[in-house]
């Protein structure tokens, strides 16, 4: 005779996935959510790179439950699978933090062409949409969802037209055109998605591969806002630092 069985009980530990998390701030980002004893998924578009970034987090934090997940945010069947995989594994998912990104060109406006834009938006922009939309179903299903869109100060129109940040300082086009429109996602995200709490984190100026490691702040400085953007019981805006909320 056949039973019909409970269904198994939800998750007890916050489950994250952190895109772009074999180098710079996502991988130090999934070093921080491992010690608050949360299970990261740490995606990678390697896999030989996404095993060697959870050995590391695993072998400075031992207990920690670290899963590399095989992700490229610029391939819907990579994206999929991805997703097929953490249905799977039955940790759910309760934080997704769209951390992946590249800089791009550094040419002068002037000698930028729209092709230097394709891979730039690829990533920064497409990406955070694509995996938002593919995982946002799991998402939907804890009972605390948090969308953490990883964004920067040089998106914002407030801060480069601040004569004291040193973000006014860059006329760059392409990349500070990326993170301006993710910030608009991000807003677009909040007004539609009411049962999921967003937020924009700009990390700041940090020394990582994507600006040569020039920035003055070190990835465990800089990884403070993406952690507060995920983890606190409430934050003081929908775009925040390190130091509080920031303009558009």
């Amino acid at each position: 005779m056949t039973t019909n069985s409970a269904p198994p009980p939800p998750p007890t530990t916050t489950s994250v996935l952190v895109t772009g998390a074999t180098k710079g701030l996502g991988l130090e980002a999934a070093h921080r959510f491992a010690a608050l004893g949360w299970t990261v998924w740490l995606g990678a578009r390697d896999a030989e790179r996404g095993d060697q970034a959870a050995a590391d987090v695993a072998a400075a934090q031992p207990d920690a439950d670290v899963r590399p997940l095989l992700l490229d945010v610029t391939d819907d069947a990579s994206v999929a699978a991805a997703y097929d995989v953490l249905v799977a594994s039955s940790t759910g998912l309760d934080v997704l933090v769209n951390n992946a990104g590249i800089a791009g060109t550094h040419a002068a406006p002037a000698e930028v062409v729209p092709a230097d834009f394709l891979p730039v938006f690829g990533v920064n922009l497409l990406g955070p949409v694509r995996v938002t939309h593919a995982f946002l179903p799991l998402l939907r299903r804890s009972a605390a969802p948090r969308l953490v869109m990883v964004s920067s100060g040089m998106g914002s129109f407030a801060i480069t037209g601040d004569p004291d940040r040193v973000e006014s300082t860059v006329p760059g086009l392409v990349y500070p055109a990326s993170k301006a429109a993710l910030n608009m996602v991000t807003t677009m995200y909040a007004k539609a998605l009411p049962d999921v709490r967003v937020v924009a984190v700009d990390p700041g100026y940090t020394a990582t591969d994507l600006n040569g490691h020039s920035g003055p702040q070190s990835v465990a400085e800089g990884v403070e806002a993406i952690v507060t953007g995920a983890a606190a019981d409430t934050l003081p805006g929908l775009f925040v630092g390190r130091d509080g909320a920031l303009g558009w």
